[in-house]
């Protein structure tokens, strides 16, 4: 084909989607002129699963994006239709917001965000090839025959590359939700010489509202005190609309199983490798046959359509089965659909080929956000859609890259468990995988990341202003109550009969059931700030034995972060290290021993002899 010249850009980010969306968005507002390619205009943060944002290890993701000065949150708070904290039963470190959006909503919100950025460009284009020049990214090439050069290029292409899409014996060459997918990009890949891998996922049916009988659920509501995901979002008032909780039962476990030779899941039909977290309602029935029944959330699309999703029910069994078993289910005995369920397969590359800036280590310049790292979920793909724009455009000004560590962001925990223990699944952020948990709160990600966000330029003065009164404010209260003794008076007022001992007011808060809004009260004091600065201040004093111990944990685990390893070093030159240990060592090449440490095959007496060998 004989290639026109497109233009001239710093950077060219590919999809539209939440990781691309983040990626282009930093870029712009970074002042490099940029360009967003996507399939259809329509698909711009599309959600072509569960149209909720959040949940357990996931809502403190979209609160760093936040932080840092990315757009998710900021969208979620403009277009849910339901909010709620999970997991207020526990401690701090595991309490995640979800929000339910209006999918059609946060749609036109995004791609108007994006019309309205400074010195970014979109185009409904398919990206078919890359130019490799020298080892470095030149030009992305078009179906329709454009060249556009470029210096740096994000992949953010989400389930789109060689996309098939399954339902029971039928299959169709074909993107989620009847988009289109992108054929030609894995070739180019491949021809780049990157390993690629297939995965799989799926999605529930959407059933119409009005076939469903709501008096045989549980309505599950939002909380009336809304607290946003963005530290920009104040005083939001908002009606909510309920979800509706139900369950299967063991008629529709007994046609799943009468059907299960008629899954592509089983009878090998599909062969990518799906989500072990987010499992099929077949899948579920399998591997826990003791089970006799399992939970459904039956959640709206949005406030203008009656389309519902059946949250636990994805599926890729034939249609005629999903309508019967559907139909088992207390509230959907009369369910119509208007969206059947289906699996799709995709190909993505193994994270193992990328540096922890997420750019690629074979070509300069080329870097990977989102699913085609093989991770799964919205928010997985948005924090690492900013970190690959940040770093893209500083790789651009010949500038170090931001690379958040494992002490300091979920992102960064996400991002150094894909391109140092690599994934043979579609991988999930969950708050068991971070070691730090305490110090990784939601409430807190401003105080971790806002300065980061910052000094990198994409901070407004606003939000920093935000950022600066807030920490202020939480270490006036933390000294004041650090430094204050208690009295008679004080303890008489929060009921508390006896005491012994030189007491101070952060004493009495750490006691269980003590909230910093009860000694205040007890003091006498009028309460004029907000919930987020108070639970900030109250956490910081509750927890500070252990926050303190973590930290202690932090600096050890810096040590071995900080000790850097020369990247075209050969370990085959190591003698003390067993095989296995240089092979791993060779096929990753490790930035520091921290990250050498956490491989997969590298034992602790490996890492002592790399310590022994590198001192020396």
């Amino acid at each position: 084909m004989q290639y026109y010249d497109g233009g001239s850009y710093d950077l060219v980010v590919v999809g539209g989607g939440h990781a691309g969306i983040e990626a282009a968005l930093a870029g712009a507002r970074l002042g490099k002129k940029t360009i967003l390619l996507t399939l259809n205009l329509e698909n711009i943060g599309f959600m072509p699963c569960n149209p909720s944002i959040g949940g357990t290890g996931k809502g403190h993701l979209v609160r760093e994006v936040d932080a840092l000065g990315g757009q998710m949150g900021l969208t979620t708070d403009a277009t849910f239709i339901q909010i709620k904290m999970l997991n207020t039963g526990k401690g701090p470190a595991v309490q995640s917001l979800r929000a339910q959006s209006d999918k059609k909503q946060y749609q036109r919100f995004m791609k108007s965000v994006l019309e309205h950025t400074d010195n970014l460009e979109i185009r409904m284009a398919e990206a078919t090839d890359l130019v490799v020049e020298n080892g470095r990214i030149t030009a992305i090439l078009t179906a329709c025959g454009a060249r556009l050069q470029t210096r740096a290029v994000v992949l953010a292409t989400g389930v789109y590359l060689k996309s098939r899409i399954i339902i029971g014996e039928f299959s169709k060459e074909s993107g989620p939700a009847g988009f289109l997918g992108a054929g030609s990009l894995s070739g180019s890949l491949k021809d780049l010489g990157f390993t690629l891998q297939r995965f799989k996922t799926g999605t529930p049916a959407r059933v119409d509202g009005r076939s469903l009988d709501y008096s045989k659920m549980t309505p599950q509501y939002g909380d009336e005190k809304i607290i946003p995901f963005s530290f920009m979002s104040r005083d939001i008032k908002r009606e909510q609309v309920p979800c509706y909780l139900t369950y299967t039962n063991e008629r529709t476990h007994e046609i799943i199983r009468e059907n299960m030779h008629r899954s592509p899941l089983y009878s090998g039909v599909i062969k990518g490798i799906g989500p072990r977290y987010c499992p099929s309602i077949e899948d579920k029935v399998a591997k826990f046959p003791d089970r006799e029944r399992h939970q459904l959330f039956i959640e709206p699309e949005g406030l203008d359509t009656t389309e519902m999703y059946v949250q636990g029910m994805s599926s890729s069994l034939p249609e005629e089965v999903q309508i019967a078993l559907y139909r088992t289910i207390p509230g959907l005995e009369n369910v119509r659909f208007t969206r059947t369920a289906y699996a799709i397969e995709y190909d993505c590359i193994d994270p193992l080929q990328l540096k922890s800036s997420l750019e690629t280590k074979a070509i300069n310049g080329l870097f990977m956000a989102g699913q085609i790292n093989g991770s799964s979920g919205y928010e997985e793909a948005a924090c690492q859609g900013i970190i690959a724009g940040i770093n893209a455009v500083r790789y651009t000004d010949e500038k170090e890259p931001v690379i958040l560590g494992r002490d300091q962001a979920y992102t960064g925990v996400l991002i150094d468990d894909l391109v140092t223990k690599g994934t043979k699944e579609p991988y999930r952020m969950m708050t068991s995988r971070a070691e730090y948990r305490l110090l990784l709160r939601q409430d807190n990600a401003d105080e971790r990341l806002c300065q980061i966000g910052r000094d990198i330029g994409l901070v407004s003065d606003e939000r920093y202003d935000r950022f600066m009164y807030k920490t202020g404010r939480v270490n006036q209260y933390i000294e004041r109550l650090e430094q204050k003794p208690v009295n008679n008076a004080f303890m008489k007022n929060l009921g508390i009969d006896e005491y012994s001992g030189s007491l101070k007011v952060a004493d009495v808060l750490k006691r269980p059931n003590v909230h910093l809004t009860d000694v205040l009260n007890a003091l006498g004091e009028d309460i004029t700030d907000d919930e987020e600065i108070l639970s900030s201040a109250e956490i910081h004093v509750k927890y500070k034995g252990y926050i303190e111990k973590q930290i202690r944990q932090v600096r050890q685990f810096r040590s071995l972060e900080n000790r850097r390893l020369p990247a075209d070093f050969d370990y085959r030159d190591i003698k003390g290290l067993r095989l296995e240990a240089q092979m791993k060592l060779n096929d990753i090449k490790p930035e520091n021993i921290g990250q050498a440490s956490r491989i997969s095959g590298v034992s602790p007496a490996d890492v002592s002899v790399l310590l022994v060998y590198f001192e020396r």
